[in-house]
């Protein structure tokens, strides 16, 4: 499940960054979130009944950080390459791999700081500043969003939480987007649909399932591939070639999250029944 969903993350905004030139990242992300919101509400038909105070209060924190994810990424991706944004975002999951419950050996911090050196190559100001703090900005999102989805999952059964967290994080990506959204048109609109179902919906399902049987560091452990996913698609949809220094640092930050930690599962005490 986790594999399909990085697939589908990476496909998903490989086709999103053709329109980032005709609507804005911002105008792109906040549809796709409303879309995502509307379709979970439908299949899923959450109850107020099935929800403590907490459990509410927990989904809004992780719709809060979902949009924060969606944004902010978007905003990187539209400064510098796919596969360079997905490393540098993965520091989030890489750090609760590393320092989280659980984690794993805190060498390997060492070599994923490599691989960011690598990528941003500071001695040369060979990256985009604004999209350098993007990217590790929706990666601190990330690891909020890793937390917070398992936490959320643990309490609230099936994909309630999920239907509750996506329209909030669309209710807060819409009026950043005000300035941009007079530019989506109707063929754009059901262009948005279809990419709102290869992401945000098909993934953040599979993200949350996933996480309801792993512990945050494994799943952590297994979203390393996401980087390498990225530059694949950077290379095949967007034909951005990466540098030999930039996939080096590719490399590093993948292989820091595979040697990070060796967790295999939760414990079946820790998966609602």
């Amino acid at each position: 499940m986790a594999v399909g969903s990085m697939s589908c993350v990476q496909l998903g905004l490989a086709l999103s960054a053709h329109l980032i030139g005709r609507l804005g990242p911002l105008a792109i992300v906040s549809v796709r979130l409303a879309w995502a919101g509307l379709i979970l509400l439908v299949l899923t038909r959450p109850r107020r009944q099935n929800f403590t105070r907490q459990d509410l209060v927990a989904c809004a924190a992780l719709g809060v950080v979902t949009a924060g994810v969606s944004i902010l990424f978007m905003l990187a991706i539209a400064r510098i390459p796919l596969g360079t944004a997905s490393a540098l975002e993965f520091l989030g999951p890489l750090a609760v791999s590393i320092f989280g419950p659980g984690g794993g050996r805190r060498h390997w911090a060492v070599l994923a700081a490599i691989g960011v050196l690598l990528l941003t190559q500071p001695w040369h100001g060979g990256i985009n500043l604004g999209g350098l703090t993007f990217a590790l900005a929706s990666g601190a999102c990330w690891a909020a969003y890793i937390l917070l989805t398992q936490r959320v999952g643990d309490r609230v059964t099936g994909l309630n939480g999920l239907a509750v967290s996506m329209p909030v994080a669309a209710i807060v990506a819409l009026p950043i987007a005000a300035g941009d959204l007079a530019r989506v048109t109707w063929p754009l609109l059901l262009t948005l649909l279809a990419l709102a179902v290869l992401h945000p919906v098909l993934p953040f399902i599979l993200e949350f399932l996933s996480l309801r049987r792993l512990t945050a560091s494994a799943f952590g452990t297994l979203m390393s591939l996401e980087p390498a996913l990225g530059l694949l698609a950077g290379l095949l949809i967007l034909g951005q070639v990466p540098a030999p220094a930039a996939t080096a640092g590719i490399v590093c930050v993948v292989v820091a999250g595979i040697g990070a930690t060796r967790n295999a599962g939760r414990g079946q005490s820790q998966v609602p029944g």
